[in-house]
């Protein structure tokens, strides 16, 4: 544990609970794609699969429920109790496209061919395009509302700031991960475009709007 994975944790959580409170203060899932949230899901169930078989810490283990949970009430929120104010005509991402090059790329580039190796580096893959259905419905409606511009900021920077804890790792532990970085960085980059926006515009009080 240092500052900058603590750090990324915490920006971790702010933005669902950033996303989460937008959708019950407001009772509609507007604006938010569920199909980047199904992707979410998918990255934490099969990432934490060792929840009952391995124990690293209190902290590790009370951060795998908590992001377990939020997802799972999440896609419920969006797809049963708030499912009539969903954009379905919008939010029209291919998410197979990102499914099965990530399981591909899984079961060719891992540490060890082992089921929780697999399934944990495809979680790695996985996190990396996950919010490309999100930044997708952003360009097809024009626009995004400003709670919904921090929790993508929130979640961009707990990226971000994983990559300077990996970088902490190997300056100060010799220790690195080729296969966290290389998602880290794809990932990063997918936000670039949006913090420059983000920057420039909501936090001068204008709405952000993605380019089509």
């Amino acid at each position: 544990m240092n500052i900058f994975r603590f750090a990324g944790d915490l920006s971790h959580v702010f933005a669902i609970i950033i996303l989460l409170l937008k959708i019950w203060k407001t009772r509609s899932c507007a604006g938010i794609s569920g199909k980047s949230q199904i992707l979410f899901a998918v990255v934490y169930l099969t990432r934490y699969l060792d929840l009952f078989t391995t124990y690293v810490s209190l902290y590790n283990s009370v951060m795998k429920v908590l992001f377990l949970a939020t997802s799972g009430a999440t896609v419920y929120l969006m797809y049963v109790k708030f499912k009539a104010t969903y954009d379905h005509n919008h939010d029209s991402f291919r998410i197979e496209f990102l499914l099965v090059p990530c399981a591909l790329l899984a079961l060719v580039i891992n540490h060890e061919f082992t089921v929780m190796e697999v399934l944990w580096t495809f979680s790695i893959y996985l996190e990396s395009v996950a919010i490309l259905p999100q930044l997708f419905l952003v360009s097809r409606t024009g626009e995004a509302e400003s709670i919904t511009s921090h929790y993508l900021f929130a979640l961009g920077s707990y990226r971000a700031l994983y990559l300077l804890n990996w970088v902490y790792r190997y300056m100060v532990e010799s220790h690195y991960d080729l296969i966290a970085i290389f998602a880290g960085v794809v990932q990063t980059v997918l936000y670039c475009d949006f913090f420059y926006l983000y920057i420039t515009k909501v936090l001068k009080g204008k709405k952000l709007q993605l380019p089509a």
